[in-house]
């Protein structure tokens, strides 16, 4: 017997899903393999961090641009360009890594053409899975459709450590180059005769400045980017950077790095599962608390945990960070004009990304300066204090989910009073 797939699963968000887990399956090995394959070339934990700044620094400065751009142009064709733009760069990537041992240039150039492809196709992709859903069942498709993607990391991590470990780096970034082709044709199917024609705009800088509107006239919104900006730094730099070399020095290499990042997605599809059972209230106050488990992977490093102490750590944060991730998602579907999306969506990754680079680059010299667990405990730190900050804003505790979200175009967020208060579920 056949059963009838949810209302809200139309043919888009299926194409969407499909397209985002081939994908993943190629891009969290790669993460995995491009580390090892500086590493493998000679790089120190410098050379790591310079890699890892030159794919996050393009896709800081394009961001913005890139949200304007998906509000503006077909977003499903950005996206196919985008794609077509990390086959190729993966591609001549792995070449040069299976043919010999790439100067440290040639490796930053090709993650920085990685990242801004990414700059284009982040904004334009949340854009269209916002528009294949309806608002009433957001919460559980956004849930489902990151649960398909985090799916795809776990079998992607442990197949990428464990392939590194065995053949090398190179194949791993050819698998990842071939992902995105196959992920670019499935999004070029997109069906886009019924998304509404958007009115052009006054230019690329009016776009901007009212994007920049719509962040700044809502406090929970740039808080949690402010906090963000931070934390995902100092989580970055303590995965691509510090991550690799404890793994290297003592826990076995690739292998256990790739399993204990496997289990972080294994994580996060249980934290996915776990939002499609239950509806929040208080969704941002919820996902808030669901970031300080993020302080403990670093901390985990630092002491450092053998790799099945590590493995527990990364499982239960991948859960909080799930259960965050959808939350936040929830918030944005609800609040922010469906023809706004993209470019409110750029702000958000810009904010969230923007330290990025400079924390990657940095993480060499200040491991050389005060210790590596020293810098561990510094991000254990930094996620927890700012996380406790970001509670302190009224909206982000206030701001409730609404059983009957009307397309997401309300200026101001709602709260309950509190006589009506009640416990998230």
């Amino acid at each position: 017997m056949v059963t009838a797939r949810p209302t809200w699963a139309g043919r888009n968000f299926q194409l969407l899903t499909g397209a985002t887990v081939i994908a993943g399956l190629g891009s969290s090995g790669a993460q995995v393999a491009t580390a090892f394959a500086v590493l493998a070339a000679g790089g120190s934990a410098t050379d790591v961090g310079l890699v890892a700044a030159a794919r996050t620094l393009p896709l800081v400065l394009f961001l913005l641009i890139g949200g304007a751009l998906a509000d503006r142009l077909p977003r499903h064709r950005v996206m196919v360009a985008a794609n077509a733009l990390n086959c190729v760069s993966q591609g001549v990537f792995a070449l040069l890594v299976l043919t010999g041992d790439p100067p440290l240039w040639q490796m930053a150039a090709l993650a920085a053409l990685g990242g801004t492809g990414q700059a284009f196709f982040a904004p334009a992709s949340e854009g269209m899975v916002l528009a294949s859903v309806s608002g009433e069942h957001s919460g559980r498709a956004f849930a489902v459709f990151r649960m398909g993607m985090n799916g795809a990391n776990i079998g992607g991590a442990a197949l990428g450590g464990a392939l590194v470990a065995a053949v090398g780096p190179g194949w791993v970034l050819a698998v990842d180059s071939a992902s995105f082709a196959l992920a670019g044709a499935l999004r070029a199917f997109l069906d886009v005769s019924g998304v509404p024609a958007r009115t052009p705009g006054g230019g690329m800088l009016h776009d901007l400045r009212d994007g920049w509107r719509e962040v700044a006239s809502r406090r929970w919104l740039w808080a949690v980017v402010v906090q963000f900006s931070l934390v995902n730094a100092v989580i970055v730099a303590a995965e691509a950077v510090y991550g690799p070399l404890v793994a290297e020095e003592h826990l076995g290499g690739a292998g256990p790095w790739g399993l204990a990042m496997a289990a972080f997605g294994a994580g996060t599809v249980g934290g996915a599962l776990l939002m499609t059972r239950i509806k929040p209230r208080r969704i941002l106050l919820t996902g808030t608390l669901c970031v300080f488990p993020l302080a403990l992977p670093s901390a985990a490093l630092a002491v450092p945990l053998p790799t099945a102490g590590l493995t527990a750590i990364m499982f239960g944060t991948g859960i909080a960070v799930e259960v965050f991730s959808v939350t936040w998602m929830m918030a944005l579907h609800q609040e922010i004009p469906e023809e706004k999306f993209s470019r409110v969506s750029s702000y958000d990754w810009f904010g969230s990304l923007v330290g990025v680079p400079a924390a990657t680059a940095l993480a060499g010299p200040v491991q050389d300066l005060i210790g590596r667990p020293a810098a561990l405990w510094g991000c254990s730190a930094l996620v927890a204090l700012l996380t406790a900050a970001v509670l302190c804003v009224r909206d982000v505790r206030k701001l409730v989910r609404r059983d009957a979200p009307s397309s997401g175009h309300h200026s101001a967020p709602s709260t309950e009073h509190p006589a009506a208060a009640e416990h998230s579920a």
